[in-house]
């Protein structure tokens, strides 16, 4: 492997390391400081940190891989989570952002509910904060599967950790380095790094694309399109052999963001709500971009891979395959260091929101309730060792597909919290039996569809993906029995 690539690689780590320490003295003194960064986060910031912790490693891995085999009709998934991800921001970020300062001043998600519908406070609190933990180490894992690939596909036969294999080594550095910063730096060290690994994923996906179809090999579009249309003309199509199910599957994705702890808690720690519009123009135009690079990159991948005689065995290494064969060593890290940017900036966010529920919500809650600051800042560190090690071992099998373990984890968030974040906000008459009730039907129904098999094959037919009934039925759950059970006076605020 080439000085250049190690010294990109070196310089990016250190960077990020060197953030952790800064955050350190800037932002961990108290348990809000370390878990939502004392709600001081500025609109750029917020903005490109929701958008990193977002995307992980599927927008350069899994997403490209999706557009190298089945072609254009895969876009249709990035399209949802633009629709989306624009909806998130403007009905749920200024409505979280004053509601959870109303309700106590509530750093976590299940401290909200809890706060919300006090007549299921605990309840509440114990079985989301348990949601959040079990789906994020799959969520996390899949992160760390990104590093591994990373490594066992850039870096093979030059690791060898302790007589690992690459990928086991490469999901050990993956971790190592997330470690060293968030424990240390805690929230505002995981929104800044977030800032400079959005900025670093963005240039790498308007680069790569780029010299993919103009540089030598490429042939520009025209050539790109004859080669596709040769190799399987569905390739270009946006609907051809795709039925409604899968379409449906697809654009479904964006129901997900309404739910996903790691998003949604920037809205907690924006600087304050007037600041969310500029926040959401920001994030959602970084998120364009990005999005149409990853597509850009899968689909004249492929047309490149074909004219140029690649074997592309696992088309999610598309892109690492790529930044080795086309640039100079010193651009090929900046790469790779794009591409742990996007896995970094995931798995930091999830581990440090598992963190905090474990710590607000279990230790806190039932354990030590007049624990001091700086105990509860040293459980919450434990705690982020501990979910990363747990994710780790979830990682450990190299034939994981990323996409396959983002979708599990993601519709499994969606159908937990998205319609109980959307009524919660939205629908006065939410109560605490119809907030768990939602919950508990929706995380289940997605462990049931995923169990069964449907979401790989429904009624003989496609499968459909499980964020779909999952959705729907935690939204009537929480219709029906907030419907026909008593308020109990959980419509009052709750003030300090």
């Amino acid at each position: 492997m080439a000085t250049g690539v190690w010294i990109s690689l070196f310089a990016y780590f250190a960077l990020m390391i060197a953030i952790g320490f800064y955050a350190m003295r800037k932002s961990t003194s108290t348990s809000e400081d370390y878990m939502l960064g004392g709600r001081a986060l500025s609109p750029q910031v917020a903005a490109l940190s929701a958008g990193a912790s977002d995307m992980s490693g599927w927008l350069l891995l899994g997403l490209p891989g999706a557009m190298f085999v089945s072609g254009l009709g895969s876009a249709w998934i990035g399209i949802g989570l633009l629709v989306g991800a624009f909806f998130n921001w403007t009905l749920v970020a200024p409505r979280l952002r004053e509601q959870t300062l109303h309700y106590n001043d509530a750093i976590t998600i299940p401290e909200f509910l809890g706060n919300r519908f006090p007549t299921q406070a605990i309840p509440l609190r114990t079985v989301s904060a348990i949601v959040i933990v079990i789906f994020f180490a799959v969520y996390t894992a899949s992160g760390l599967v990104a590093g591994g690939k990373l490594f066992e596909s850039a870096f093979a036969g030059v690791l060898n950790i302790g007589g690992m294999s690459d990928y086991a080594s490469g999901v050990v550095i993956t971790l190592g380095v997330v470690l060293a910063y968030t424990v240390v730096g805690g929230f505002l060290a995981v929104s800044m790094t977030d800032f400079v690994q959005g900025c670093i994923m963005m240039l790498a996906l308007v680069i790569m694309p780029a010299v993919v179809l103009f540089g030598e090999g490429g042939g520009g579009f025209s050539q790109a399109s004859q080669t596709l249309n040769e190799v399987d003309p569905t390739l270009l199509s946006w609907t051809e052999g795709l039925t409604i199910v899968g379409w449906l599957s697809a654009v479904t994705w964006g129901l997900g963001y309404f739910g996903q702890p790691h998003i949604i808690v920037r809205f907690m720690a924006i600087r304050s709500q007037k600041d969310v519009p500029i926040a959401r123009n920001i994030g959602m135009s970084w998120m364009l971009i990005s999005l149409i690079g990853a597509i850009s990159l899968g689909i004249f991948g492929r047309a490149y891979a074909v004219r140029n005689g690649m074997n592309v065995e696992d088309p999610e290494t598309i892109f690492i395959i790529l930044a080795d064969l086309l640039f100079h060593p010193l651009v090929t890290g900046f790469l790779y260091a794009a591409l742990l940017a996007a896995i970094m900036s995931t798995i930091s966010s999830q581990l440090l929101v598992s963190s905090s529920s474990l710590t607000e919500d279990f230790y806190r809650l039932f354990l030590r309730k007049k624990a001091g600051e700086k105990e509860v800042v040293a459980i919450g560190r434990a705690c982020v060792v501990l979910v990363g090690l747990v994710a780790a071992i979830i990682a450990s099998d190299p034939n994981s597909k990323v996409l396959g373990l983002v979708s599990n984890a993601w519709a499994g968030f969606g159908a937990a919290f998205g319609p109980l974040i959307i009524l919660s906000l939205m629908w006065p008459r939410t109560n605490g039996a119809g907030a768990l009730a939602g919950m508990v039907v929706g995380a289940l129904t997605v462990m049931l569809w995923i169990s069964l098999g449907w979401n790989g094959e429904f009624m003989g037919g496609p499968g459909v993906y499980e964020i779909i009934p999952g959705f729907i039925a935690s939204f009537i759950a929480i219709l029906v029995v907030s419907s026909v059970t008593a308020d109990a006076g959980e419509y009052q605020h709750i003030t300090r």
